[in-house]
């Protein structure tokens, strides 16, 4: 049997009493958290913790290792998910944000940002699990996409180096070829035979001799 997903919900970091002086803002938000977490549990999902979006959110998740993270924001969705973007930039996880924001910048911003599913107004239990289930596939497919383009990178960038060094060899050979009168495979042992002996890769010797013979032209 699969192991629930082990979910840590993130909230608006809590009004200062100041402000929670002036009114029961906060209210709202403490029954949408409570109503998300009943609607996970229900649905099968392990929540393993609530936590507010403030600047200790990074250092909680090291610890907790979800494996997805839900954002309950009610108002302030672009406070909240800065918190979020930062605390998950160096340990991807998949987001998902619910709200009753429905501002489409909020939305444009948040999707840019790396939130694999906006939902507005969408809290009733039988929705989570299919919602929960299409943004953790979104964003396994991503992470499948940026894993083949960072291969792709650097397999160019490997042809790219092979390319330099082959250069830097056969410039090494034609000096060699020209100056001391040896034949194409002569001077390629020589400069193979002076590798083996320094313990050199065969480019960086080819590189040493380039630059020796220009500093004695």
């Amino acid at each position: 049997m699969q192991a629930a997903l082990r979910i840590v919900v993130v909230t608006p970091e809590p009004p200062s009493l100041e402000s929670a002086a002036v009114g029961a803002g906060g209210q709202g938000q403490d029954d949408r958290s409570r109503i998300l977490r009943i609607a996970l549990l229900e649905n099968g999902f392990n929540v393993v913790a609530s936590l507010p979006a403030d600047a200790y959110l990074r250092e909680r998740l090291a610890q907790l290792q979800p494996d997805m993270i839900v954002v309950d924001a009610e108002s302030e969705v672009r406070d909240a998910l800065e918190h979020v973007v930062m605390a998950t930039r160096d340990e991807r996880r998949p987001i998902v944000l619910f709200t009753n924001d429905g501002d489409s910048a909020n939305a444009r911003h948040a999707v840019s940002a790396g939130v694999s599913a906006y939902i507005v107004a969408g809290l009733s239990s039988e929705r989570i699990r299919p919602i929960l289930d299409i943004a953790m596939a979104r964003f396994e497919q991503e992470q499948a996409l940026r894993q083949q383009l960072t291969e792709t990178r650097n397999a160019l960038d490997a042809r790219t180096a092979e390319l330099q060094e082959r250069k830097v060899i056969d410039r090494a050979k034609g000096l060699l070829m020209q100056r001391h009168g040896l034949g194409e495979q002569q001077a390629y042992e020589k400069l193979r035979k002076s590798a083996m002996d320094k313990n050199l890769r065969l480019a960086e010797v080819a590189q040493r001799l380039l630059d020796a013979f220009e500093l004695l032209d």
